[in-house]
């Protein structure tokens, strides 16, 4: 049965039909070959997604797509270009820091590359850069959308390993900021290779009114990190001051938000949310069928049997998650390939949040790694470079995303130090400042 349940979504999935209802045939397959009701799919798919957690998901679409719309994406990238602009390959520098600032707000890596790919591509092009460099250096930067919080993806993996979703939030923060930091030096490397000089001087007044201008946006994830620490609110209700907030922001500070795109911002959040919880939806049935066939309980023997090593399970696991995130969404492999690996990492003393957050960074990476990474396409698809030229002006970016991947791996400690150590630490001061 396990057999024929894994034969049957792969088949489905090479013949391009959608992997929600892959999901859903591959099981319905294996229940009438059980003679067992095929009302168990529809029942799983709505338990699947009876969750409060999964509130925060739409909402988060919501103030991502309020922040875009409200004149925020300009004003990072303005704030970004005083902090790096001046230096060799600052552009495209910029477009990394940019990213970084934008993952914060958006929660998505697809809208982080959509947005910067509108913004940086045609200023960068008059500045010397090749268009190609341009919508590589793009495709690249957007995979921080779901590793710096908030992230859509950790909401999802949060709801289903039963981990914090505060703590998933905060581990993120230090590795989206070494891959943003690894991106950088590939930028200023290949600049200063390609013979680019240094652009314009740095200038503390520039920072500070750009940081002036900006203020209210990168106010954002102080206020859901802020507020979730602080106990005064829940991932899920985070989500909902978030878009609060940002109509706020956009409506009477910016004054860029009109309400007559109400309607539009609202009606592309829907259908996002839907694509998401379908595929949360029909996951959790697939992951059932799973444990129902003992699938995770057999691999993690195989795997303990193999080696009992928690670093080399973890090496074995990025190349399968690398891979699964060049096929499908990154939050429909988390509810598929969670239920799967979780049990074995656990069996290896691996830490859950460490081991979400290492998969998100995973399945961010498989955004641009070829052949099918989204990230690729959506850049392609905005600057109308063909595929396999923003693949290769990728690839130096993509090295440098893979040796942060395997600092992190060796490192733990670099991802669980913030939620662990550090804002315990803050958090008692504050307390103890109030006693």
């Amino acid at each position: 049965m396990d057999y024929l349940l894994l034969i049957t979504f792969l088949g489905l999935a090479l013949l391009g039909v959608p992997v929600a209802y892959a999901l859903c045939l591959s099981v319905a397959v294996v229940l009438i070959q059980a003679e067992r009701p095929l009302v168990i799919v529809t029942q799983y798919m709505f338990a699947g997604v009876d969750s409060f957690s999964f509130m925060a998901v739409p909402f988060f679409m919501l103030a991502g797509a309020f922040m875009s719309a409200g004149g925020v994406t300009q004003r990072l990238v303005n704030f970004s270009l005083s902090l790096v602009g001046s230096f060799r390959g600052g552009l495209a520098q910029t477009v990394s820091v940019s990213g970084c600032f934008f993952a914060a707000i958006s929660g998505s890596s697809a809208a982080t590359t959509a947005a910067l790919g509108t913004t940086m591509v045609s200023a960068m092009e008059k500045k010397g850069y090749s268009r190609d460099w341009a919508t590589g250096v793009v495709a690249s930067s957007g995979v921080v959308g779901i590793v710096i919080p908030p992230s859509i993806t950790m909401v999802v993996y949060g709801a289903i390993a039963d981990t914090s979703i505060g703590d998933l939030f905060v581990g993120g923060f230090v590795p989206g900021i070494l891959m943003g930091l690894a991106m950088m030096f590939v930028s200023w490397y290949l600049a200063k290779k390609r013979g680019l000089a240094a652009e314009g001087s740095f200038s503390l007044p520039s920072v500070g009114k750009a940081f002036l201008d900006s203020f209210f946006a990168l106010l954002t994830p102080v206020i859901i990190i802020g507020g979730i620490y602080g106990g005064i609110f829940t991932p899920t209700e985070a989500a909902a001051v978030a878009v609060v907030y940002a109509m706020i922001v956009g409506l009477f500070i910016y004054r860029e938000l009109k309400l007559k795109d109400f309607p539009e911002i609202v009606f592309q959040a829907v259908i996002g949310t839907t694509i998401i919880m379908a595929l949360v939806g029909a996951a959790n049935v697939f992951g059932w069928m799973l444990t129902y066939l003992r699938i995770p309980h057999h691999l993690g023997e195989f795997v303990v049997s193999i080696t009992s090593s928690p670093v080399m399970f973890l090496m074995a696991l990025n190349v399968v998650l690398l891979i699964a995130g060049t096929l499908v969404n990154a939050s429909a492999a988390v509810v598929i390939l969670t239920p799967i690996f979780l049990p074995v990492a656990k069996a290896l003393g691996i830490d859950p949040l460490f081991f979400g957050v290492l998969m998100v960074v995973n399945l961010a990476i498989g955004c641009i790694t070829p052949p099918v990474g989204l990230d690729l396409f959506v850049a392609s698809a905005i600057t109308k470079v063909p595929i396999e030229r923003v693949m290769k002006a990728s690839l130096p970016y993509l090295y440098a995303l893979l040796i942060t991947l395997v600092v992190l791996t060796v490192f733990p400690r670099l991802i669980t130090v913030m939620p662990y150590e550090i804002l315990p630490f803050v958090k008692s001061l504050f307390i103890g400042a109030s006693g």
